[in-house]
């Protein structure tokens, strides 16, 4: 997809973040772009906002019918919607773990399931949301972790699967000015100021830069796309290092660590 004028897009998560910018990045190429979210999308030229609950199984299949009926067609899918959580394995709620996997992975799933028919109808392109936090496991995030971890073997493996028919990037963004921190949970409310500065602290990539790099990932049939250079370095991690990664990473993120750096402000 080396054009996206004239072409039909689905955001999902679009009303603050990755997914504005995706909007935004997207009517200026002169895309149509059905823009959902929890949250209300603001309004604009070329933009269908739709209120959606990615968890929901049955209101994203409703939906993706809905895009086709008002549409015409559906060229572009970006599964973007995603929240975030704090907790040791042993603090968090089944509840909290159910409802970042919910949105996390599921909302994945079913955004891609429910669209995967009409993109193969136009041999079109799917974009998957993951994380850096796909690439590397970090304390206190078990449940992201798993959901991301997740959303990159899911899409892999699809990619596979439809090659030569649908484009498929998986992609891992690193610290992002985003929101999520406002509708992040903890597992200790008294950790919610300090999460929320520690991830407002690692947000070194703007939304629309982020944009831009994962349409040009598009462009170019991306089967990973790394956003920000910091997700250049925790990708080397691994590669690097083998599961000797754990123990650097374990210093730099431990709740001790990161209760440390809180105090520092």
């Amino acid at each position: 997809m080396q054009s996206f004028a004239g072409k039909v897009a689905v955001v999902t998560g679009a009303a603050s973040g990755i997914g504005a910018a995706l909007v935004a990045a997207l009517v200026a190429e002169g895309a149509q772009v059905a823009a959902s979210d929890v949250n209300e999308v603001e309004p604009r030229a070329g933009v269908r906002a739709y209120r959606l609950d990615v968890a929901d199984r049955d209101a994203v299949y409703a939906h993706a019918a809905q895009v086709v009926a008002d549409f015409g067609r559906v060229d572009l899918v970006v599964n973007n919607a995603g929240v975030a959580l704090m907790g040791t394995v042993a603090q968090m709620s089944d509840d909290d773990l159910r409802w970042v996997m919910d949105i996390d992975f599921w909302g994945v799933v079913h955004g891609t399931r429910a669209f995967l028919p009409h993109l193969v109808a136009t041999r079109g392109h799917l974009v998957n949301v993951s994380s850096v936090f796909g690439l590397i496991g970090v304390p206190t995030q078990s449940a992201y972790n798993a959901a991301k971890f997740a959303v990159r073997g899911f899409t892999e493996s699809l990619r596979q699967e439809v090659s030569g028919v649908v484009g498929v990037t998986c992609v891992h963004p690193g610290g992002i000015k985003t929101a999520i921190a406002r509708t992040a949970r903890t597992s200790d409310p008294a950790d919610r100021e300090s999460f929320s500065r520690s991830l407002d602290r690692v947000a070194i990539t703007s939304p629309e830069r982020a944009a831009r790099v994962i349409l040009d990932g598009v462009r170019r049939d991306r089967a990973r796309v790394l956003v920000g250079p910091d997700a250049y370095l925790i990708d080397l991690l691994p590669r690097l290092l083998g599961s000797w990664y754990q123990p650097l990473v374990r210093r730099v993120f431990s709740p001790s660590s990161a209760a440390r750096r809180g105090s520092r402000g």
